[in-house]
């Protein structure tokens, strides 16, 4: 009888001991996987690394550390076949020889959008960058964030996610900003479907930091052309006008009666061809839109988007004050893509979450200024599905 009972004992601790494991291996099933390979190595002889994450949906994002650049963004659609939805090169030679001008999923900063005239005042003093959009400085003028070979810190699994954390150091002085700025990125995918990209920046000098991603978006698939079919809401009450040369006025208009006014899902080009001044100045979308929950601590909705073709979704969440949406004004056709096919105008769009163009130059704007002791600390969420 005691033999018995005892037997039933160590089954039951053998049954426990085995659920326990079987748990654990469905745990481990569930993870995001994360892997590292070469990306090759650059005209400067520096070696590019790729970091692929990969859920139990299929859902993949690879990272690059040439401009920190997504360098591809695979989700399913209603019927479960993935396709890439992000445009991109093939090659890292193409990215070295391009995307200065493009800027297809890179990092972008010290100052993301536009700076007036290429000069900002700070602490008295006038700071000037070089130009490279007329007159004025574009995503911080050439040879920024967007080119320089960024530093793996580390990698991480976690039970419901994985990701990888770069890092780039930018000297006093760079292309005009002041101060040593150290900035921290970090990707990660979810088992739910969600790419969280966390920017942290300080630095030993007050200085303007705008920090965002730049990748284009096709939820039909990188080279399945215009984009003018998918719809678009962006949570916002108000933008910023600009002028002829995309350099905000100063006011804070309000949507309602225009074509800015996509508080609700809208086709893309629904409004391209209006004779609005702001769409004629841009070639298309190409604004600051003021979040009505943006500059919180944590990410609140700003935008979504979605394909009724394929019936993907992409929600933005961010803790950034605005959303640049842009619908890929300046891709001409005159470069090949991923799969070996022309880009052309309207083939992508944008949704740059970052603080307004040319604050720097405008105190009534929610302020980019940085100073020695503090950190900026930026999150954006992109959330994929499909309805």
């Amino acid at each position: 009888m005691n033999t018995f009972r005892g037997s039933c004992f160590l089954c039951r601790i053998a049954g426990a001991l085995a659920a326990a494991l079987a748990s654990l291996t469905c745990a481990h099933a569930a993870s995001v996987s994360i892997s590292e390979s070469s990306y090759g190595v650059t005209g400067a002889r520096q070696p590019v690394r790729e970091y692929t994450l990969i859920n139990r949906h299929g859902d993949t994002l690879k990272v690059i550390t040439y401009g920190g650049i997504v360098a591809e963004l695979d989700a399913p659609d209603r019927q479960g076949r993935v396709g890439d939805v992000v445009l991109g090169f093939a090659s890292l030679a193409d990215y070295e020889r391009y995307n200065g001008n493009i800027h297809f999923g890179a990092l972008i900063g010290r100052y993301a959008n536009r700076i007036a005239n290429g000069r900002f005042k700070l602490d008295g003093e006038l700071y000037r960058l070089p130009t490279n959009d007329g007159p004025n400085t574009l995503h911080s003028g050439p040879h920024s964030f967007d080119s320089k070979v960024w530093t793996p810190v580390r990698t991480f699994s976690e039970a419901t996610s994985a990701g990888v954390q770069l890092r780039y150091i930018s000297p006093d002085g760079e292309n005009g900003f002041p101060g040593t700025l150290t900035v921290d990125v970090t990707y990660s995918l979810s088992d739910d479907n969600a790419i969280h990209i966390d920017y942290r920046a300080t630095t030993d000098k007050d200085t303007v930091v705008n920090l965002t991603n730049h990748s284009y978006f096709n939820l039909a698939g990188e080279a399945s052309g215009t984009v003018e079919r998918q719809l678009i809401e962006i949570a916002a009450s108000h933008y910023t006008p600009t002028d002829q040369q995309s350099i905000p006025t100063g006011e804070v208009s309000d949507v309602e009666g225009t074509p800015m006014d996509l508080r609700a899902l809208t086709p893309i080009g629904a409004h391209l061809r209006d004779g609005f001044a702001q769409l004629l100045w841009a070639h298309g979308y190409d604004q600051n839109w003021v979040l009505d929950n943006g500059g919180q601590h944590t990410p609140a909705f700003a935008a979504r988007a979605y394909d009724p073709g394929s019936g993907r979704v992409l929600d933005v969440y961010t803790t950034q004050p605005g959303l640049q949406f842009y619908t890929a004004n300046g891709l001409n056709g005159s470069v090949v893509g991923m799969s070996g096919r022309a880009y052309r105008q309207g083939d992508a769009f944008a949704l740059e979450a970052e603080h307004f163009p040319d604050s720097p130059n405008h105190p009534a704007f929610p302020t980019t200024e940085l100073k020695p002791g503090q950190t900026l600390h930026e999150v954006t969420i992109w959330r994929l599905g499909v309805r």
